[in-house]
């Protein structure tokens, strides 16, 4: 659900301060169009806005609190730009914009970032592209020469082969993400209904296959020719940088490329439907669903934001009308309400996941959402709802300035939609003149006795569950004689130096560790903490060791629900009070657990700390555990395992733990329990799980805030008579032998896709030992994008959209999986490759090459470590966990340093015995099993 944007106090200091200066030292052909400053106590995005004189739009924004930059290009181009019967084209490109330009080799693009220290990708929607990588600070200009050769030199290195290549990988994308996944094909069925034939948005981003199928090289060459010209673009630089030399390299590699066709903005006309239009859809799921939405407005039209405040209240968490009347009363396991709008088009979108406990007719949903509507014509706006959304929009907007990637996706995205990077100032305006009449107006103009979409997504084989029978049968869409319209012949270019020397990188930055403190309570309960001056916010991580581990296995399951029952009432106030009073401060109280423990996460503004203790602390200490939580709850947990049971993914997971730890362990039984255990489980259970775990002798307290280490002690003093011992965690079961060679298959019928994974016996989690070394000797096979694995069964043979392996553990026990989604029918072909790689890599071991890029990628990618609140407190939380020197980082940069070939050779030789491992695979039974026994596996059948 998108953020609520209405007018809070610090609107005027959002606006910052805007001016048409000029600068006599910029480079030739660089023009400053804007600069927007703020004081040190304002709260906003500093930056100023260029353009080149190709039209490149480029804004600078400077942050030194980390030595890091990130580096945003983003073209207005979108699957909107395409034509009829030629979808996909924009995804597509996407794709091919990573696989090497005119001066950047095959595969160097990952590999150059990744080397570097950085992180990058690429992702497409309906209206823009865009390309991003986060790097150390040193790496700048060799991004800007990246990014700029296959802006201006994609062309010369487009070949058919990397067509090919690029469109398997999708193709593997689709079945991955959309036609292996439940309900994946929801959405572009749903838009065909709701959207006029032929608009832009009736066909889905990643393309209809036999569009995909039509697509020819010419295509994506003419696409790139039509879109992605300097002209349609924003480059956004934030971080640590010196802004005149930016602006040079920006100049040297940028200016020269040659404008593209004019870009002008789509018509912008509001959809409609004549009536009301019913679509189903048989789907391999557990939980029928219905989905209904009203056509509106588009982005930042005058209407948007009542329609933002309409969706609230009727589905935006637990004060709405939604949840009380189909989550609370148990008819639904979701429910909500959102508005998300396009550039051209949004949606006032509702949906509900049926109870079966309650009946699975969705025509009981459908009237139960109607008269939800109907009441809220009666009910009507009150002075909370504008409130909080008030406090919810100021929080949010804090919260979303605690990374260098989040503002400068926030410059470019207003940029290229508005032609305005200062959008918050605007949009805070645009929102605080909401009145409740407004609301009214938009429910009765856009809702009220309207023409709607409703889609019923049943199991497959239960039609007689759909809200009514279909009234709409999509049309069959014309195919365009061509791909791409308006296009003009790109001029050569003679470059002014020579782009085939990659820029070398700049003096290495100073990386420097979070300064920490350690304290503790009066009741002893440890706290590590940090003060960051970035946000005025607090991120508390209260975390009981415990968890999972902690449960019998028979009681599996119970972990996860006591956390869900401390989310709910207290002695004092109901779910729904305790959630208006979190909403009222902007601020987020969550009750979890996980394999190891359970955790309190706590987010709040710094002004809002008090009070926001004040709920965790009567959360915590006064639950309520009422029957009537307890049992909605639990029947919720049950049906989303019955949901989880229809996905691959956790099909493949729970199969392979349950091999590797076996069932007598609770590391081999889900987390999340079994049909079995949670349907045993009772309210005592729960109280007594509750006493067990929910100790101060179990706590440990990571902190990370703009308050010293004074001043968070003080604020946590409420928890400082916090009793109980600290939970002894019962004994392992011994762990199975494991039948080394065997494929073990778990059959789905139809299944788009198989999922395979490997694995055995691993190393328990250490910071410096064994574990951190096997880390490192796996980088190269399967932990980078460009490691051999991932390169051989996605960019070579096209099996797959990803493969990748990794050593992972716990305080106590590790494993080694190595894992991807293929194609059905490359099953046993992608096996035999997974075992290929895995055995030369441990007979031959690592190439010189490969050392030198796994040293030059983990070493300088410290840089990226400590950015955000969180990522400061998972650093923090590991110190914590595992008693390690605050300095262990330092050493880990040392031990990969002075890593040998011969260091890594012996643990590859030790580590991935290919006769230790097991392999599950979820698929389709019928077409996969006798390939693989043709291999000569021993094949069983789980």
């Amino acid at each position: 659900m998108k953020k609520w944007i209405l007018a809070v106090a610090i609107s005027a200091a959002l606006a910052g301060c805007a001016s048409q200066e000029t600068e006599s030292n910029l480079p030739q052909g660089v023009t400053l169009l804007e600069s927007v400053s703020l004081a040190k106590s304002e709260v906003g995005i500093a930056y100023k806005k260029y353009q080149l004189a190709n039209g490149l739009t480029v804004i600078l924004h400077q942050d030194k609190s980390d030595p890091l930059v990130h580096v945003d290009v983003t073209y207005h181009v979108g699957s909107a730009r395409e034509l009829e019967g030629r979808s996909g084209f924009a995804h597509l490109f996407e794709h091919m914009m990573f696989q090497g330009s005119q001066h950047v080799g095959d595969e160097q693009h990952f590999k150059t970032v990744t080397e570097a220290g950085g992180t990058l990708n690429g992702t497409t929607n309906t209206d823009r592209t865009n390309y991003f990588e986060t790097v150390p600070s040193n790496q700048l200009e060799k991004m800007l020469w990246l990014e700029s050769d296959r802006m201006g030199f994609f062309l010369p290195a487009l070949t058919e082969e990397k067509f090919e290549v690029q469109r398997e990988t999708v193709k593997n994308e689709r079945a991955q993400r959309i036609d292996n996944q439940p309900y994946g094909r929801m959405g572009e069925q749903f838009n065909q209904a709701f959207y006029p034939a032929g608009h832009q948005y009736s066909w889905p981003v990643i393309g209809w296959p036999e569009d995909l199928e039509r697509a020819s090289l010419d295509d994506v060459k003419n696409f790139f020719k039509r879109w992605y010209g300097p002209n349609n673009a924003t480059l956004t630089v934030g971080g640590d940088f010196d802004e005149m030399q930016t602006l040079a390299w920006i100049n040297q590699y940028f200016g020269e490329i040659p404008s593209g066709p004019e870009v002008n903005a789509d018509k912008k006309s509001l959809v409609t439907l004549d009536k009301t239009r019913y679509i189903s859809m048989e789907d391999k799921i557990h939980l029928p669903l219905i989905r209904i939405a009203f056509p509106t407005v588009y982005a930042r039209h005058q209407d948007e934001a009542a329609l933002d405040l309409l969706s609230n209240i009727l589905g935006g968490g637990k004060t709405s009308i939604f949840y009380k009347n189909l989550v609370k009363d148990g008819y639904a396991v979701q429910a909500g309400v959102s508005h998300p709008c396009q550039e051209l088009a949004c949606q006032f979108s509702m949906y509900a996941l049926a109870n079966p406990a309650k009946g699975s007719q969705l025509k009981d949903l459908e009237q139960r959402m109607k008269e939800s509507i109907e009441e809220f014509e009666h009910r009507g706006v009150t002075d909370e709802d504008l409130q909080k959304v008030k406090v919810q929009f100021e929080a949010g907007t804090i919260f979303g300035l605690q990374s260098v990637s989040g503002k400068v996706s926030t410059l470019a995205f207003n940029q290229t939609f508005s032609d305005d990077p200062n959008m918050i100032a605007t949009d805070l305006a645009r929102y605080a003149n909401v009145t409740k009449a407004d609301v009214m107006r938009v429910f009765n103009t856009y809702i009220k006795n309207k023409p709607m979409v409703v889609m019923s997504i049943v199991p497959e084989g239960q039609k007689q569950l759909i809200a009514h029978e279909d009234t709409f049968t999509p049309p069959v869409l014309e195919v365009s004689d061509v791909a791409v319209t308006g296009i003009d012949n790109i001029q050569a270019i003679t470059s002014s130096f020579d782009r085939n020397v990659m820029p070398a990188a700049g003096k290495a930055p100073v990386l420097k560790s979070p300064e920490l403190w350690h304290g503790e309570l009066a009741n002893g309960i440890e706290v590590i903490g940090t003060e960051s001056e970035e946000t005025p916010t607090v991120e508390l991580l209260i975390y009981l060791n415990g968890g999972h581990r902690l449960v019998p296995i028979d009681k599996a399951g119970l972990a996860g629900l006591t956390a869900s029952m401390l989310n709910e009432s207290s002695q004092k106030r109901s779910s729904e009070e305790l959630a208006q009073a979190l909403e009222m401060l902007g601020s987020t109280v969550s009750f979890g657990a996980s394999g190891y423990q359970s955790y309190i996460k706590v987010s709040s503004l710094t002004s809002r700390l008090d009070e926001t203790l004040a709920i965790v602390e009567e959360r915590l200490f006064e639950p309520k555990f009422s029957a009537a939580d307890f049992q909605r709850l639990k029947q919720q947990q049950l049906q989303s395992l019955q949901h989880m049971m229809s996905d691959p993914n956790y099909m493949a997971d729970t199969a392979f733990d349950g091999l590797i730890y076996g069932a007598d362990s609770p590391l081999g039984v889900s987390s999340n329990g079994t049909l079995e255990t949670v349907s045993g489980l009772t309210l005592a259970d729960v109280t007594a799980f509750y006493h067990q775990q929910y100790t101060g002798g179990n706590a440990q307290i990571v902190a990370v805030s703009n308050l010293s280490e004074a001043e968070i002690l003080g604020q946590l003093s409420g928890l400082s008579h916090w009793k109980g011992e600290a939970s002894t965690l019962p004994a392992l079961a011994k762990l199975p032998v494991l039948q080394g060679g065997t494929v073990y298959i778990v059959d789905k019928p139809g299944a788009a896709q198989s999922v395979i994974k490997f694995g055995k016996h691993g190393l328990p989690w250490d910071a410096t030992g064994e574990f951190f070394k096997s880390y490192l000797m796996n980088y190269p096979l399967g932990g980078a994008f460009n490691s051999r694995i991932n390169l051989n069964l996605r960019e070579d043979k096209g099996y797959t959209y990803g493969a990748r392996s990794y050593f992972s553990g716990g305080s106590e026990l590790g494993v080694f999986e190595a894992q991807a989604s293929v194609r059905t029918d490359v099953t046993s072909e992608a096996l035999v490759e997974f075992v290929k790689e895995i055995d030369e890599y441990r007979n031959l071991g690592i190439t010189d090459e490969e050392l030198a890029f796994m040293k030059a990628s983990i070493s300088q990618g410290k840089a990226l470590d400590y950015e955000t609140p969180y990522q400061k407190a998972g650093f923090m939380r590991r110190i914590q966990r595992f008693n390690l020197d605050t300095n262990f980082t330092d050493t880990q940069t040392d031990i990969t340093n002075k890593m040998t070939k011969t260091e890594l050779n012996e643990l590859a030789e030790e580590q991935l015995k290919l006769e230790q491992m097991i392999v599950v695979i979820v698929g389709d039974k019928a077409k996969i099993e006798a390939d693989i026994k043709a291999l000569g596996y021993p094949v069983s059948n789980l």
